[in-house]
């Protein structure tokens, strides 16, 4: 018999099993994959965002859903106890733009090494099997059912992540879990997730990645989301930083609701552009619309601007009016890209929703309705934009469920 059990063998999970461990308690824990950490080691491009180098107010504002219910985990463990923690394990870290936080070498595979060593040292015993059921009796849990065979323990850790990339195993387990045992599990969506457009010319432009260009996204006429950075255009609609961070403000998908509007020229002021846009159109009076502009945007985006315009490709420069000039600045300034849906849950970084935080003590992570059973990481009802705010929600909820275990 364990002290503790804990499933999934990710970020929270061996978070958990290594703090459980220190703390003199025999840990059992079950990951399905031959690996563990296999969603860790494709974080952030393989580079893994391991925290926000923030205070824990800054990680409050970027976490959407139920930020107050992590207040008692946040001052457990919070930005800086996470970065000593991987720095004492030997993982040198550094902070870029953003506050992000990543290993200096740049390889995940770094910090879910750095775990797996440090429970491999302090002996905690890892089981690569799934677990298929949780045992309880009296309102209490007991243990679990794994590979056919009963195992016992005095505390259940569930940390199996959400239903995103299910390929590395987070296949919504911890729900299935959760739900066996009378836990509401809230309604899951994909969340961090790439964007369906139903504009034909998103298809015509994929593969073009823009840089340096602000994202905003409308709820109708309200701007919800704006940030300066990178974007991508797809067979679908669009993904990318900046896409992917507008997704997760989305919070009730409805046709025609949601707006993209991109200014593909964020240093220039609608003055600054309109001179460089007559400066262009000076040294090609006599050239067609569609070959004037050549230096103004990417080779690609040129015949849908022009589309979008409603000025001819064939027009001649010197023969395009005032207003028609204006009217292509400020498309510049809007390009536009409708919104009809997300992309499939399985290509989501993180899954919106889940066990509902009413049902989990905010200051232990232990159950309301089960004594014993404890919850961290995604599984729980809590999401964050992307710049390493999710991690540390993993890390202080796992480390707040250890301590109380």
């Amino acid at each position: 018999m364990a002290d503790v059990i804990i499933i999934g063998g990710g970020a929270a999970g061996c978070f958990a099993a290594v703090q459980c461990a220190r703390y003199g308690k025999s840990v059992l824990l079950f990951e399905k994959n031959e690996k563990l950490g296999r969603k860790l080691r494709i974080t952030g491009k393989g580079r893994c965002n391991v925290t926000n180098n923030s205070t824990a107010e800054e990680h409050m504002k970027n976490i959407p859903v139920n930020p107050r219910f992590l207040y008692s985990s946040f001052s457990n463990l919070d930005a800086q106890d996470t970065m000593d923690f991987f720095e004492q394990l030997g993982v040198p870290l550094k902070t870029e733009r953003g506050n992000r936080v990543f290993p200096i070498s740049d390889n995940a595979n770094d910090i879910a090494d750095a775990l797996a060593y440090e429970m491999k040292n302090l002996g905690v015993e890892v089981i690569h099997k799934g677990v298929s059921k949780l045992i309880t009796a009296d309102g209490a849990v007991k243990g679990v059912r794994a590979g056919g065979r009963d195992y016992n323990a005095e505390s259940v850790l569930i940390a199996c992540g959400g239903k995103s990339y299910p390929n590395t195993g987070s296949t919504g387990d911890g729900y299935t879990f959760a739900e066996s045992v009378g836990h509401t599990v809230t309604e899951l969506k994909p969340s961090l997730v790439p964007l369906v457009s139903p504009d034909k010319y998103c298809a015509e432009l994929m593969g073009l990645s823009l840089r340096n260009v602000t994202l905003k996204l409308l709820d109708g006429e309200k701007v919800i989301y704006s940030e300066l950075g990178e974007m991508l255009f797809t067979h679908f609609g669009v993904s990318g930083p900046l896409v992917l961070s507008a997704s997760s403000h989305i919070r009730d998908m409805k046709p025609n609701r949601y707006t993209i509007r991109i200014d593909l020229k964020p240093a220039l002021t609608p003055e600054q552009l309109d001179a460089r846009i007559q400066r262009d159109f000076a040294e090609n009076l006599n050239r067609d619309f569609s070959n004037g502009i050549r230096k103004l945007l990417p080779s690609k985006l040129i015949p849908v601007a022009v589309k979008l315009s409603g000025i001819s490709p064939e027009q001649k420069i010197n023969g395009i009016t005032k207003e028609q000039r204006k009217a292509f600045g400020e498309l510049i300034k809007n390009f536009p890209v409708r919104v009809s849906g997300f992309r499939p849950i399985d290509e989501a970084i993180i899954t919106s929703g889940g066990v509902s935080v009413k049902e989990i003590n905010p200051k232990t992570m232990e159950s309301k309705l089960i004594s014993g059973l404890y919850f961290a990481g995604e599984v729980i009802d809590v999401d964050a934009y992307t710049g390493g705010f999710n991690l540390q929600i993993a890390f202080s909820t796992a480390y707040t469920a250890a301590v109380n275990m």
